[in-house]
């Protein structure tokens, strides 16, 4: 036997289903559905949210995320191969985004982007190439990449000073140059 709706709105709620609704918040900032503030204050209350039933209402009034609506979700990859290209303004980044450039320069700004969960992972790969992320000032960020016969600078540590998300750098610099940045440095 299944549960009922009221017996399932007081199961307490995992990470995963906080997260699908920060996805859903975040398409909707993005889409116009949402304010800057009614999405701050949604954000706030999916996080600190203990049950289901405390989730429900902060999407009811949403369309829900489908692959075809939300491709980015969970992965995007954005790459910049003998070319310059900057991706900047509000857009929706993916819980894990590939960026790489090959012998081109790849600027980044995730400062406006919405982010779809408390970590990204960011899989920066330079080779012979350019590679520039600018982080939100509230974000936390722990390098896990590597590097050889490059520049790799990666600022803003997991001291856990930012409130924001945690962003997870890891990929590959070789013959090239990373740099990540906090919006505020």
């Amino acid at each position: 036997m299944s549960p009922t709706l009221p017996e399932k709105t007081v199961q307490r709620a995992s990470d995963a289903e906080r997260d699908q609704v920060a996805a859903v918040l975040g398409e909707a900032l993005a889409t116009g559905r949402l304010t800057s503030v009614e999405h701050a204050d949604r954000l706030e209350a999916a996080y600190a949210a203990v049950t289901l039933g405390e989730l429900l209402p902060l999407t009811s009034d949403l369309p829900t995320l489908t692959e075809a609506t939300a491709p980015g979700a969970e992965r995007q990859d954005v790459a910049a191969v003998f070319s310059k290209v900057i991706r900047s303004g509000r857009w929706v980044a993916g819980r894990h985004t590939r960026l790489r450039s090959t012998f081109g320069a790849l600027i980044v700004d995730l400062s406006d982007a919405v982010l779809p969960g408390r970590e990204v992972v960011l899989e920066l790969d330079a080779l012979f190439g350019k590679l520039i992320v600018r982080v939100p000032r509230d974000a936390r960020v722990i390098d896990e990449g590597e590097a050889l016969f490059a520049k790799r600078q990666v600022a803003g540590g997991a001291d856990g000073a930012g409130s924001g998300p945690l962003i997870r750098v890891t990929g590959k610099a070789r013959f090239g140059k990373v740099v990540v940045w906090r919006a505020d440095d």
